[in-house]
């Protein structure tokens, strides 16, 4: 990967929807060469898809919430059904199977600090096998999943 490769990337985590023009215009390119090298992208893995980012259940006024779930026990059955819960709440944005003290870590939107009560409460400490649930509110978003700045 050379540093156009990294151009055409940085100007697609910015904007996917970019048309060719537009990243071969930023990436010092001609169009055909442009569309070339980011279908090479695509075939090598190194893009590996588009997406689009969705406002959850609260929108932009939400809260973002990190929360630390540690489990009972790790079996394989356990596993499996608490990810499985984990995916029919739209409230639960992001779920990582960690290394270290905590088993999980989620992050959560919320309303605030009554609709996290809920979240909580109605929620996350009905998930299988939780023994205890560490959360912490965010104060703000420094940097985000598509590459640019908040």
């Amino acid at each position: 990967m050379d540093r156009i490769d990294r151009a055409l990337i940085r100007a697609l985590r910015r904007n996917a929807r970019a048309t060719n023009v537009a990243l071969a215009a930023e990436a010092g390119l001609s169009p055909s060469a442009c569309l070339r090298r980011v279908q090479m992208l695509e075939e090598s893995g190194a893009i590996r898809g588009y997406t689009a980012i969705v406002a959850g259940p609260g929108g932009d006024d939400a809260h973002v919430v990190i929360v630390r779930i540690t489990l009972e026990h790790q079996t394989e059955d356990v596993l499996h059904r608490f990810e499985a819960e984990v995916l029919k709440h739209p409230e639960i944005r992001e779920c990582y199977l960690m290394t270290g003290a905590e088993d999980y870590l989620l992050r959560v939107e919320a309303q605030g600090a009554g609709d996290y009560e809920r979240i909580h409460k109605e929620i996350l400490s009905r998930l299988p096998a939780v023994s205890r649930i560490n959360s912490s509110f965010a104060i703000r978003r420094v940097l985000s999943d598509t590459g640019g700045r908040r």
